[in-house]
């Protein structure tokens, strides 16, 4: 004779099934033909926390360097728009980058100062111009 498994408090609600948890007796929403169920915290608590992989390994090249018609590492490997030419490896010597020049955000104070040089310019120019029709 097969046994008969205990049957888990349950109750309805918008017209889905919740069921109590086996082991702590936290409520899940759970299908129609189920006879119990654990939470996913009891389910972690059991297998140990899941360990994360990093997705990013840094290879110590340039960023963009799959772009360059011709790249070559420290390792003396040639690549030629990022796919690798075997036969070349060991043959040029490594590429060298400079790294770009980073642009400082100019403050309120110097934009306004920038400005006002510029207008005074313009004015200058415009004064120079009414000054030579005139003499004509």
């Amino acid at each position: 004779m097969r046994k008969k498994q205990p049957e888990y408090h349950s109750y309805y609600e918008n017209n889905q099934r919740h069921m109590s948890c086996m082991v702590c007796g936290s409520y899940e929403r759970v299908d129609e033909k189920t006879t119990s169920v654990k939470c996913s915290k009891c389910v972690q608590t059991l297998t140990g926390p899941l360990e994360q992989t990093v997705s990013y390994k840094p290879t110590g090249r340039p960023a963009g360097w799959h772009w360059m018609k011709e790249f070559v590492d420290k390792d003396g490997n040639v690549f030629h728009k990022g796919k690798e030419v075997p036969k070349l490896k060991g043959t040029l010597p490594s590429t060298k980058i400079t790294p770009r020049k980073k642009t400082k955000r100019r403050t309120k104070q110097q934009m306004l100062i920038a400005r006002h040089k510029e207008k005074k310019a313009e004015l200058k120019k415009v004064a120079h111009k009414q000054k030579k029709n005139k003499v004509i």
